[in-house]
């Protein structure tokens, strides 16, 4: 009988993947690494746990064959996909490799890009994008090489990808990670992400880079064009890592506070905090001088579990905070105002910032904690010149159509439109008030002369007739006295957060609801 083997097709099998695993070739590997940036496969190494990787299309790329049909050459698709684990809990990745046609289409695979996002949808595993070109249509180059232009849309132009991108967006958690220049699609899919990241320096992003900008405005070099200090403060990206493997750490951080897909809950992690911790400093927290600043963060961190804040976009929409915490192991959205910035008041883009991370906590099904200190919109020329209302109005029908638990401490000013915004207004919510909590339609100082204006101007000495009013309107603006009305519902010792803050997680893990949401993140 003779014996069949397939042993020579496996070793074919075997060598290409050998000249897939070598990219773009030495020179080309060697350029990556002096430009600072790791290839695709280190990258993919270091974000994954170790020998989890499972490549899809590994071998595919463009061929070249000999007269014999042998081949003679071979050039990988320059796009990496697969699926791996990060601490135990799979997920899709897809990363560019830019030792190919720098990332380009030119060097593509097409369907590579579809399928990894289908991959993430189908599945309901989180994906992470490695970006580092354009990833797009590809030079002008592309003309010559298939014989036609493309047309952008549609069918064959990317619209069908476009589909499943947004549709992840409302499905399972999506990082995008900028690891070099991106541009054109490569940008777009570094936004459309629900955590991106870029490295400082060696990664910058444009909607066209400078080569194109030349020929409209003027020349630019990449980080004057689209540094991640331009980006990191516009919004357009949430934060900047120091380098690839601080990018990585942000990614793994961020995904260990939610759950794979929509239809799952955050897990718990292993209570490693007491509850019932206090902490003494937070009696004298805050100033009693209410136009003193203090620090909002040290708050936060000290009564969620230790070394559990995890801020995201730390550099724009600076009035307010927002981040991932613990609370007795169950994660958390925390929102909380910063006085450091305009005094707590809601900007246009401090609106946005709010509206994306209520619309994050919504879809993954976290319970918001909110720190409050909001004076209210911020008034002024440059507060109309940026829309603030508008923005302002979309973050609170964020806030009021949420279904997710809430709880709000507030720590100091609550005030006009921006303040009644403190919390989900559909059903029951737990609501806290320090002593220190000051709160109205408009604060004494600012609305007390227009309210008393004849009363003041008929007055013998005008500023002692202030003084009286401004001190009779202070005795009565006391927390307790709003207490006593159960307007709020309780006013605590400060130092009694964290447990309350803890008792709170448990009963809303109770309540959490697995599914899909009405309104899912908007990039």
């Amino acid at each position: 009988m003779e014996i069949v083997s397939w042993q020579k097709e496996v070793d074919e099998i075997a060598r290409r993947k050998e000249l897939a695993a070598a990219m773009g070739g030495p020179a080309k590997v060697k350029r990556q690494h002096d430009g600072g940036k790791l290839t695709v496969r280190e990258r993919i190494a270091r974000l994954l746990d170790a020998g989890s990787f499972d490549e899809v299309g590994a071998i595919a790329g463009k061929a070249q064959y000999g007269a014999d049909g042998a081949l003679a050459s071979f050039t990988p698709a320059n796009l990496v996909i697969g699926r791996g684990k990060i601490e135990g809990r799979r997920v899709v990745v897809a990363g560019d490799d830019f030792t190919v046609r720098g990332g380009a289409n030119d060097g593509a695979v097409r369907d590579k890009l579809l399928i990894s996002e289908m991959m993430a949808l189908e599945l309901k595993l989180p994906l992470v994008r490695l970006i580092d070109g354009t990833g797009g249509g590809g030079s002008v180059k592309n003309i010559e090489i298939e014989g036609y232009t493309q047309l952008p849309g549609g069918w064959h132009g990317g619209s069908r990808t476009w589909n499943y991108v947004a549709r992840n967006l409302e499905t399972v958690p999506v990082v995008s990670l900028a690891l070099g220049s991106v541009a054109g699609l490569g940008a777009a899919r570094v936004t459309a992400s629900h955590y991106s990241v870029m490295v400082k320096d060696t990664s910058q992003m444009f909607v066209a880079g400078p080569p194109v900008v030349s020929r409209v405005e003027k020349n630019y070099e990449k980080n004057e064009l689209g540094g991640s200090h331009i980006h990191t403060r516009n919004g357009a990206v949430d934060d900047e890592a120091g380098s690839e493997d601080d990018a990585f750490a942000r990614a793994r951080r961020f995904l260990s506070f939610l759950p794979p897909n929509v239809d799952e809950l955050p897990p718990r992690a292993a209570v490693t905090d007491d509850p019932n911790r206090r902490e003494e400093w937070l009696i004298e927290a805050v100033p009693r001088e209410r136009r003193k600043v203090y620090k909002m963060r040290r708050i936060v961190e000290a009564v969620v579990d230790k070394d559990s804040f995890f801020e995201i976009g730390k550099g724009w929409g600076r009035p307010v905070i927002t981040g991932f915490a613990r609370l007795n192991g169950w994660p958390a959205a925390v929102l909380a105002s910063d006085p450091y910035h305009y005094g707590g008041a809601w900007t246009a883009d401090a609106s946005q910032k709010v509206m994306r991370h209520v619309d994050l906590a919504e879809t993954f099904h976290l319970p918001v904690v909110h720190f409050v200190d909001i004076p209210g919109f911020l008034v002024g020329l440059e507060a109309e010149k940026t829309a603030t209302i508008r923005y302002g109005t979309r973050a609170m029908i964020a806030i009021v159509r949420s279904t997710v638990p809430w709880c709000t401490m507030i720590v100091r000013k609550v005030f006009g439109v921006a303040g009644s915004a403190h919390q989900r207004a559909e059903s029951y919510c737990l609501r806290y008030a320090w002593p220190s909590g000051d709160w109205g339609s408009l604060p004494v100082e600012g609305g007390l002369e227009a309210a008393y204006k004849g009363e003041i101007e008929a007055a013998a000495d005008p500023t002692a007739k202030l003084a009286e009013i401004e001190a009779r309107l202070d005795a009565l603006r006391s927390p307790f006295r709003a207490v006593e009305s159960f307007v709020p519902e309780d006013i605590i010792d400060p130092r009694d957060t964290r447990p309350l803050l803890c008792a709170f997680a448990d009963m809303a893990a109770a309540a959490r609801r697995a599914g899909p949401v009405r309104q899912g993140l908007r990039p």
